[in-house]
């Protein structure tokens, strides 16, 4: 007995040393935009390493770059930091977004311009202590080493925080850029002093102003400030550029020499209580004694100011940063224990959980917390019973992040489609778009991707919003962006083979709502992908104009009609119909091509002209082998890739993040299923990394409470499934329906290091459920 009291002790410690979920995100994964490292145009990651909270509207974050292809505003491998600023985009190309409400600690002599990586004593930016920069889900920190500042940032889904920790200074200061954007530049901006701590104001953001594309995205925003400092405003002032009416204000032209000269030139209005301009920064300054903290809160909106106040004192009503923090850390835990994971190293964990970090950054919520949005057609409007949502990257999402969302997050999959068809409506158009951001139709990439992602989720059980209006606008979409009466679209074969996919889920869609004239004539439509295979050569190819064929090279040569892809890569794409597809090859082709297609690709995973994984069109490609009676190949690859495309470290990310999709396959492929058709209900058994994942279920929405995978005997060696039960029954095939993981119970598989030969090889996953054309 004289032993117990340190055995409980012992107990005790571990219990309270115990990591959670939280404890295993790196937000640094991913956060390099590097074209030199990657190897490639498209970059890495390009995700932000500063704090958010889960799905919501703000991000406090490092800059170190505006311009270029830097989305995030951030990348590793900068020397220097601009300052912090509260709205980024995750894991984006196209020159990026946001990077709004610019913050940055000083000391000394005013500088109203950021300066330059290659000179940063010309401007306010600093050089920083490297190994000061920490990061965990909800706080960032880092030590602005030029004028020894320790900055701290946490975050609330409307608002962010600032913590500053200053030398001894007679001069010590916040300056907040206003005009800045990552893109470009806000083109109009407001700032009114309230009282002794607040300031408040606004930012337009246009496509003159370059953002999302370079202004090509549409994008056409205004963002709200309610800001308060917990050091008095004794003394402040604004600064305002001299931009004359005729000048260009893009992406390249802002971040040019003659342009900063302006803005290092700006006039400093001290004491200015309000100013309205064309690019203003605004600035409190103070006395500071050595490590003394200076804090500051602001509440953001897209809606008004005075949503951006009720954001803030309903968020952060007092100045206690560390209750902040600790509250984002405690909603990311909850969230990110939706899945459980045993039998994994801590690398694994960290990188599955960062992993799941990363699914759960957007679409985030733009609606303030009284439920006030600002729809496409600028009015505002208040959301009635669901959330509004925003930043849908449709052609990359609809593959694994939504597919993964209805099972983990499915009210989030339900306000998404509520505000899909609050935007399709508002905006006038009565259709869904590709890629929206900020209620902007911005153009980007192809397909008609929200279609699978509503009828996948209606699939699925996911209903609390007006059908009959989704299926309306679905239909005007799919009626808008089509194949030509040819059967194809001239000079894409991306857009013949994502378009016939759609077509499909159309006609599942009106099959389950009894419409079955419209099932008939979508399901025929699916089926003209056919017309894009060219039987002399035995692959998929793009028309041209005149009814030939587009592509004269070798298929494996980049684009000739494919988006981000070649032949080979987008040929793959008919998820709706794989069995039509080997029937076209033959099965004895088919598996061939498949299996080399995945032996020339890299074992790495980087840009390639095979499997090329960094990008989206060929995710779901691993998991068709199973559909021409190959699981094992699909638990071969599937597991071999989770090991070889994604690591713990900065580079962990093959490919830009792409809002949730690069993760999202992952967590998917980590827990051992994943769907090749994501507008349906089937998903595909891989190989699980782990001995065991319990999923916990939604009671709104589900029977069932948990989802259990076993994995008996997982090791680096046992990857292949030898057999499976069900719910302690015996499972033949290799695929799973939704209502058989949303009921709860469990899923176990024996491992094994060999190919079991019979194991769901015979009761294939089914195919079209629409009889073929004569």
């Amino acid at each position: 007995m004289r032993y117990l009291p340190i055995i409980l002790s012992f107990v005790l410690f571990a219990c309270n040393n115990a990591k959670e979920p939280v404890d295993y995100v790196n937000p640094f994964i991913g956060a390099s935009t590097s074209t030199e490292i990657a190897g490639v145009f498209h970059g890495l990651g390009k995700t932000f390493p500063g704090a958010t909270t889960p799905f919501g509207l703000v991000q406090v974050s490092p800059n170190t770059i505006t311009g270029g292809d830097n989305a995030p505003g951030y990348s590793y491998e900068h020397k220097t930091i601009e300052g912090f600023a509260f709205m980024h985009m995750s894991g984006t190309g196209w020159y990026g977004d946001f990077g709004n409400f610019l913050t940055m600690p000083t000391v000394g002599a005013l500088k109203t311009a950021a300066g330059y990586e290659s000179d940063p004593d010309a401007g306010y930016r600093s050089r920083y202590d490297k190994s000061s920069e920490y990061a965990e889900a909800g706080y960032y920190k880092v030590r602005l080493t030029d004028n020894d500042i320790l900055t701290e940032a946490t975050a609330t889904p409307h608002c962010g925080m600032l913590r500053f920790t200053f030398p001894e200074n007679k001069q010590s200061r916040i300056q907040i850029d206003l005009a800045r954007r990552v893109g470009g530049t806000s083109t109009e901006q407001y700032v009114t002093v309230v009282d002794e701590h607040t300031v408040q104001g606004w930012m337009k953001c246009p496509p003159e102003g370059g953002g999302w594309g370079n202004g090509q995205g549409k994008a056409d925003y205004t963002v709200y400030f309610y800001c308060r400092f917990d050091k008095p405003l004794t003394n402040y002032g604004v600064w305002s550029a001299d931009i004359s009416d005729g000048q260009v204000r893009k992406r390249d032209e802002v971040t040019s020499p003659e342009y900063q000269e302006l803005v290092a030139q700006a006039e400093v209005l001290r004491g200015c209580r309000e100013k309205q301009g064309k690019h203003l920064g605004f600035f409190t300054e103070f006395e500071t004694k050595a490590n003394e903290h200076i804090l500051m809160k602001c509440g953001i909106s897209l809606v008004s100011i005075e949503g951006a106040k009720a954001n803030l004192t309903a968020e952060i009503p007092d100045f206690d940063f560390d209750k902040i923090r600790t509250k984002a850390r405690g909603t990311w835990n909850d969230a990110l224990s939706g899945i459980r994971i045993e039998g994994a190293t801590d690398e694994q964990k960290t990188i599955f959980y960062t992993a799941l970090y990363h699914t759960m950054i957007d679409p985030r919520k733009v609606s303030d917390v009284d439920g006030y949005y600002r729809g496409a057609d600028g009015k505002t409007h208040r959301a009635d019973g669901f959330s509004y949502r925003s930043m849908f990257s449709g052609w990359d999402v609809f593959r694994s992040q939504f597919p993964l969302q209805t099972v983990i997050n499915p009210n989030m999959v339900n306000d998404e489609i509520n505000s899909l068809i609050s935007l399709a409506e508002q905006s006038g158009k009565y259709y869904y778009p590709r890629w929206e951001l900020l209620n902007s139709y911005t153009g980007c990439m192809l397909g008609t991707p929200a279609i699978p992602v509503i009828v996948g989720a209606y699939m699925k059980g996911i209903r609390n919003y007006d059908i009959e209006k989704a299926y309306r606008y679905a239909k005007n979409t799919a009626d808008t962006f089509s194949v030509g009466p040819e059967g194809y679209s001239p000079g894409s074969l991306s857009e013949s083979l994502e378009y016939t996919f759609s077509d499909w889920c159309i006609g599942r869609f009106a099959e389950l709502l009894n419409k079955s004239d419209d099932a008939r004539k979508y399901y025929d439509k699916s089926l003209s992908y056919a017309n894009n295979f060219d039987t002399t050569l035995n692959e998929m190819r793009a028309h041209d104009k005149k009814g030939g064929w587009l592509n004269k090279e070798a298929k494996t040569v980049y684009e000739q009609g494919s988006t981000e892809s070649n032949p080979y890569q987008q040929g793959w794409f008919v998820p709706h119909d794989v069995q039509g597809l080997i029937d076209l090859m033959g099965e004895e082709r088919f598996n061939a091509e498949l299996i080399e297609f995945f032996e020339k690709a890299p074992k790495d995973f980087t840009w390639n002209d095979y499997y090329n994984h960094a990008n989206e069109p060929v995710h779901h490609v691993p998991f068709m082998f199973t559909y021409a009676g190959r699981p094992d190949l699909t638990q071969y690859w599937s597991r071999t890739i989770c090991n070889g495309a994604y690591g713990s470290d900065v580079y962990g990310l093959r490919g830009n993040e792409d809002m949730g999709q690069m993760s999202a396959w992952y967590v998917l492929a980590a827990l051992g299923f994943h769907p090749v058709n994501p507008g349906d209900d089937v998903y595909i058994i891989g190989s699980p990394l782990f001995e065991k994942v319990t999923i916990r279920l939604d009671p709104v929405y589900y029977k069932g409470k948990t989802f259990t995978v076993k994995a008996n005997r997982n090791s680096n060696e046992n990857i292949y499934v030898q057999s499976a039960k069900l719910n302690g029954k015996p499972l033949t095939r290799a695929w799973l329906r939704h209502d058989e993981i949303v009921n709860g119970g469990t899923l176990e598989l024996e491992m094994g290091p060999q190919p079991d030969k019979n194991w769901g090889k015979d009761d294939l996953p089914p195919s079209l459920s629409a009889p073929k054309k004569k």
